[in-house]
């Protein structure tokens, strides 16, 4: 009977202990599967919604405005520099495009959306806000605001401006304009010359030409004498008035006629001085092309002096006071 009872408490102990290790393992196993589902738990991404800022500000570094542009293919801003009194808006687009390939399309918008022309100076452009446009993306550029110059100070500004340009004045334009004084003497005594054998045959063309216009005109004399004298003895001597008159009535209406075909062929009146003219040319020219006077070289030459000469005179205007007296008086 004692055997049995140990027996009996033996194999009870072992149903515990087996009972115990079975709890144990279960909850090291509860254990390991609580961690590998946090380890495989899947990831969770989280990010914002908010668009990146296309806001721009012109900032001021160094005395002059600078604009940070984001470049699509760089990925970054860059700095470009503005020269508001030297520079345009097509000045502003074309540093740009050189300074990133990959900028296909770049326009400069005002703040209400209209497109801005190439010629706009960068001074009106950052006067208030606008907008540029890179690739279909819009910048909003926002312009400084601007002190409000008091009049003492606008005042100031000017009295400077005329001082430094009465100084460049002083120290560059006379020796500048000195120069350019001799150049263009040295240009007129050239071109004169050049011109004075042309003077001499144009002198010579002209006393012909004026010749053969006097011997025309005596010419014109000698036979509207010749029909008087001849009317007159048809009617005196020869005839008498009643046959004569139609004859004169038909020749004064055969001058008219001449007279009116003159004005339509030449589109000038015929009065003697412009007869005269156009006959002296007519004369000039028949002469010219027989002595071998190039009239077109010499037309171009007289230009060139003219334009000369009015060259010198609008230099001298502004340095007469500041030559001797020498110089200003003008030369023989």
């Amino acid at each position: 009977m004692v055997s049995l009872g140990r027996v009996a408490k033996l194999q009870f102990g072992v149903i515990q202990s087996a009972l115990s290790c079975s709890k144990a393992t279960s909850g090291y196993i509860s254990r390991i599967q609580s961690r590998l589902q946090f380890q495989w738990r899947p990831l969770q991404a989280f990010c914002s919604t908010t668009a990146p800022s296309c806001d721009i500000t012109v900032q001021y570094k160094h005395g002059r405005p600078v604009l940070a542009i984001p470049l699509p293919s760089r990925r970054e801003c860059c700095l470009f520099s503005l020269r508001p009194m030297l520079m345009n808006v097509g000045d502003l687009i074309q540093d740009v495009q050189r300074e990133d390939p990959g900028v296909t399309t770049t326009a400069v918008l005002s703040a209400d959306g209209e497109l801005l022309s190439s010629a706009t100076s960068l001074e009106t452009l950052l006067s208030k806000d606008f907008q540029i446009l890179i690739n279909n993306v819009t910048y909003h550029v926002h312009s400084p605001t601007r002190e409000v110059m008091s009049s003492e100070r606008a005042r100031h500004m000017e009295d400077m401006k005329a001082v430094v340009h009465m100084l460049h004045t002083a120290l560059n334009l006379p020796r500048h304009h000195q120069l350019q004084e001799k150049e263009l003497l040295e240009r007129l005594s050239c071109l004169r010359q050049h011109l004075l054998p042309l003077e001499k045959v144009k002198t010579r063309v002209e006393r012909k030409a004026e010749h053969m216009c006097s011997w025309a005109m005596w010419a014109g004399v000698a036979v509207l004498s010749v029909q008087g004298g001849v009317l007159a003895w048809f009617t005196w001597w020869v005839y008498s008035w009643d046959i004569m008159e139609p004859i004169t009535y038909f020749l004064t209406y055969s001058t008219s006629m001449g007279f009116l075909s003159y004005y339509i062929l030449t589109k000038q009146d015929c009065t003697y001085a412009d007869v005269k003219n156009r006959q002296f040319l007519h004369n000039f020219y028949k002469v010219a092309k027989r002595e071998g006077f190039d009239v077109h070289k010499y037309n171009s030459l007289k230009e060139e002096v003219a334009g000369v000469e009015e060259n010198l005179r609008r230099l001298r205007k502004p340095i007469q006071f500041q030559l001797p007296v020498e110089q200003i008086q003008p030369q023989p």
